[in-house]
């Protein structure tokens, strides 16, 4: 039996300017999971202090692959932030992998790590500590409060765009210049 994708299944959440939250100010949050339960994503603009060869150390693991060893590991968002989630591409799939579109999957095996060390993991893949949640109808709640934009989510934006230019950028898939909108929002 399959699950029919939802529609914030994959989709960038940007920030608005105003949103009242401050762990989530300027972010960009890719949601990986929307269900009846809730939702849940990755903030994708966040650097965290640790580099990726510094965790793997931590680890035990070592790291063959030079251009891991400097890569900046992700401040995924606020819950679970001693937990590591890899965003990836490419088809393989490790051991507790949930697949967000045809394009991206998500994994939180420590196997997908033990790759990327010996230098035989995705092409490409963002690491990241923690994430962020929200309960039912909580998402959909600050949506209708003018606290996020949604645009389709890239492999170009979320691999290859550096960091602290991914919020105007994921906002211009949709044609929206932050330099333009006020730091508020508010209701007619």
């Amino acid at each position: 039996m399959s699950i029919m994708p939802t529609p914030l299944k994959s989709q960038l959440l940007i920030a608005l300017p105003a949103m009242p939250d401050e762990r989530f100010s300027r972010s960009v949050t890719l949601i990986c999971q929307h269900d009846d339960d809730g939702a849940m994503g990755i903030v994708v603009n966040r650097a965290s202090e640790y580099t990726l060869g510094e965790v793997l150390s931590q680890m035990g693991l070592e790291n063959v692959d030079e251009r891991l060893r400097t890569q900046i590991v992700l401040a995924g968002g606020p819950m679970h932030p001693e937990r590591g989630f890899v965003l990836h591409d490419g088809g393989m799939q490790w051991d507790s992998s949930l697949r967000i579109n045809d394009a991206l999957t998500l994994t939180t095996s420590r196997d997908i790590l033990e790759s990327m060390a010996r230098g035989e993991g995705p092409e490409h893949a963002i690491v990241a500590l923690g994430c962020a949640g929200w309960g039912t109808g909580q998402l959909e709640h600050e949506l209708t409060e003018n606290s996020w934009l949604m645009a389709p989510s890239d492999a170009e934006l979320l691999f290859a765009t550096p960091l602290d230019a991914r919020w105007q950028a994921a906002a211009g898939r949709i044609g929206v210049d932050f330099a333009f909108l006020a730091d508020y929002s508010g209701h007619a």
